[in-house]
């Protein structure tokens, strides 16, 4: 399979999971099935299934089969337990708790490295093409912020935090195939970036919780309603 035929079928994979409205860490159709209902080989879906696995929108468990959204750090029992403790607004709460002082840390310690991964993860954010690709990539800049604090316990809490999250922004009905070139999340990304890569760390603090704040005054009336 060359490589526009691979973007196609990357591409129709993302629609037949968008018209499907799986929420996240729900399970896939097998393998065969997936292959005869797009007329490709098994080797040629799973190439474009792991493309699709490096960009977040999928994971894939060998003998348990593929899964909506990223790998999750706990197993999935646990991940439904704690998505029905939380409502919306306590996951808001918790986020504004850590982000704001993930964000003031990997101001001060972040390589630059991690500054690239950041600032990369913003722009896929950016240029995403569908709902499902945007909160993908926007899962992997939070997640890079985290990693950029190198400091292994506060990642990890960030990442339980971050499972019972996915699954309720995942959850989420939209009015459009894509953001919108003026979403709002777009221009907070890349605050939160600049004051991170100039390592002003109460900046970085204050973009990521005026980010946060916005995020809840957008999508918790969209979940109550």
């Amino acid at each position: 399979m060359d490589a526009p035929d691979a973007l196609s079928l990357i591409e129709r994979i993302k629609h037949f999971i968008a018209a499907g409205r799986f929420n996240h860490n729900d399970r896939l159709p097998p393998e065969r099935d997936l292959s005869l209902q797009f007329g490709v080989t098994r080797n040629e879906l799973r190439k474009a299934l792991a493309q699709l696995e490096h960009d977040g929108l999928i994971w894939r468990h060998v003998g348990r089969g593929t899964f909506i959204g990223a790998r999750p750090v706990l197993n999935l029992a646990d991940v439904a337990y704690l998505g029905e403790l939380a409502s919306p607004s306590q996951v808001v709460l918790a986020r504004l708790a850590i982000e704001p002082e993930l964000a003031r840390l990997a101001a001060i310690h972040g390589t630059r490295s991690d500054m690239d991964d950041i600032n990369a993860c913003s722009q896929r954010c950016r240029a995403a093409t569908d709902w499902r690709s945007y909160e993908a990539w926007d899962n992997n800049l939070h997640s890079a912020i985290a990693k950029a604090t190198h400091n292994k316990l506060l990642v990890h809490l960030f990442d339980i935090l971050n499972v019972v999250r996915r699954s309720t922004v995942w959850g989420q009905l939209r009015s459009s195939k894509l953001p919108p070139r003026d979403h709002s999340s777009f221009a907070e990304h890349e605050a939160i970036c600049a004051a991170i890569a100039a390592r002003d760390a109460g900046m970085a603090s204050q973009r990521m919780r005026e980010h946060l704040e916005s995020v809840r005054a957008r999508v918790l009336p969209a979940l109550a309603g």
